[in-house]
């Protein structure tokens, strides 16, 4: 049976623009302050000492809508961690698809750019997710990426591959493969493990680097896997190493 593998992109050092001299000024329409490295953005999810309002933008190719239950896991999951006391906000806006698959992550970000149009303003902070109607390119004969977090503010969803392991016979319903794979991006982005939110505790598993290493744990490496397996019923939540990290950086 082919494995999954829930991945995000450990670049630290990259920007996605070229231009280092770009302006980050935040005025809703301005890219720049949302093309950083993926994690550097932890503190500003977490808190509300900049941004009080979050705005999600949901973008989706085709079919590969994410489901309601998907959607509303989504919402009390970042309800539940993030301080946002002016509110969090989930708009979702149907794309047309490249027809590119397999995805690059390069392609994914072009992606990205000729359809966002959430960004940064001020006081509110914007993440932008995409769920995509093709496999990932790194994807191997082994092995299946489901998620990428990929910049500060940005994830995405290979859907079409989340579909490929759900709502089969001796599969898990899609909703619960959707928000493990949705919900441990996104810690990702929210700094998890050692990814720009430091821990409390050593906690990273040394095998699988921005890892919890407690195998229940939603951040363990392979959470979705245990799903899959159908060896729990529902999305693997965070442990208390997780949260420690989180409400120390500015989060519940």
């Amino acid at each position: 049976m082919k494995k999954l593998v829930l991945l995000c992109l450990l670049a630290l050092a990259f920007s996605c623009s070229s231009d280092d001299s770009g302006s980050m000024v935040e005025d809703g329409v301005n890219p720049r302050p949302n093309q950083q490295p993926a994690g550097s953005s932890a503190h500003d999810f977490l808190s509300a000492d900049d941004y009080q309002r979050l705005n999600v933008e949901i973008l989706y190719i085709g079919q590969y809508k994410p489901s309601d239950a998907a959607v509303t896991s989504l919402q009390n999951f970042l309800e539940a961690r993030l301080n946002k006391p002016g509110g969090i906000f989930i708009t979702q806006r149907q794309i047309e698809s490249p027809g590119t698959s397999p995805y690059t992550t390069s392609e994914i970000r072009k992606l990205e750019t000729d359809n966002r149009t959430a960004y940064n303003n001020t006081g509110e902070l914007a993440l932008c997710i995409l769920f995509v109607d093709g496999r990932s390119a790194s994807d191997t004969a082994t092995g299946a990426v489901l998620g990428t977090a990929y910049l500060n503010t940005s994830c995405v969803i290979y859907e079409n591959t989340v579909w490929a392991f759900s709502n089969g016979v001796n599969q898990p319903p899609r909703p619960i493969m959707e928000s493990t794979v949705l919900q441990h991006e996104l810690c990702h982005l929210l700094g998890l493990v050692d990814f720009g939110t430091n821990m409390v505790t050593d906690h990273e598993d040394p095998e699988h680097i921005r890892h919890c290493d407690n195998n229940q744990c939603l951040m363990f490496w392979a959470s979705q896997n245990r799903v899959m397996n159908m060896q729990t019923s529902a999305v693997p939540q965070l442990d208390a190493n997780c949260i420690a990290d989180l409400q120390a950086n500015g989060g519940k």
